[in-house]
């Protein structure tokens, strides 16, 4: 309903005829899409998690140029960094503040990681707000990461995750994967289970929708969330 709303405006032919005709239609079967409308609070963690996904891909292409840097650098530096196992923990940067470089070259290393640090401070918290959902089924649909279907016969085919839903709550969900399976040892098992039998974007997915399932139950229970620690 929603997409036959949505062609009319990407039509290529447009006329008053054909514009009124579709929505005559659906207002005859009763069938026009309710459009949600956002409740302040709602549009203020939008602004939040859009922010913050700037931040976070800001940060990724620093890391990426902080490591180029280094690249080209002399063999026992490059040695010498590749005995952090974090270059950009507190200890890590400290150093890299201390390797033997140029003068120049080392002005230039202070700054990407000052950079870095003021980026870091400015990624906070980002709240998920579900109340328009009915289950969480929705919410999977709502954020795209559930497969596409081909069904004709008895033959069922799962394809990619489709195209639709909000790609800024999709991004969230499948950002948190990591922290989630480092922090709750349930999500790790749960993690490592398919991993075996299936490609790693897969699982990744799989896992956001476990997620974003918890996240669901949680507020419609509105309890805590008690991570397991093994």
């Amino acid at each position: 309903m929603f997409y036959a709303v949505k062609a009319i405006a990407r039509a290529k032919i447009k006329t008053d005829k054909r514009d009124s005709e579709v929505p005559a239609h659906l207002l005859r079967m009763n069938m026009i899409p309710e459009v949600y409308r956002r409740s302040t609070e709602n549009r203020q963690a939008q602004r939040v998690l859009r922010q913050r996904a700037f931040y976070v891909s800001a940060m990724t292409a620093l890391k990426n140029r902080v490591h180029a840097f280094l690249a080209q650098q002399r063999e026992e530096i490059r040695e010498e960094v590749a005995r952090e196992t974090n270059i950009f923990s507190e200890k890590g940067q400290k150093v890299l503040l201390g390797l033997d470089l140029a003068p120049r070259e080392k002005k230039l290393l202070e700054a990407l990681l000052k950079t870095y640090r003021h980026l870091e401070t400015r990624i906070g918290e980002s709240k998920a707000f579900v109340s328009r959902f009915t289950d969480a089924a929705h919410l999977h649909a709502y954020a795209g990461v559930i497969p596409s279907i081909h069904s004709s016969g008895d033959r069922t085919h799962y394809g990619k995750i489709i195209k639709a839903g909000n790609r800024w709550l999709r991004w969230a969900a499948v950002e948190a994967v990591w922290p989630a399976i480092r922090a709750d040892f349930d999500l790790r098992c749960f993690y490592e289970r398919p991993a075996c039998g299936k490609g790693a974007n897969k699982v990744k997915v799989a896992m956001a929708r476990r997620l974003l399932t918890i996240i669901y139950k949680v507020w419609k229970e509105g309890r805590n969330y008690i991570a397991y620690r093994r």
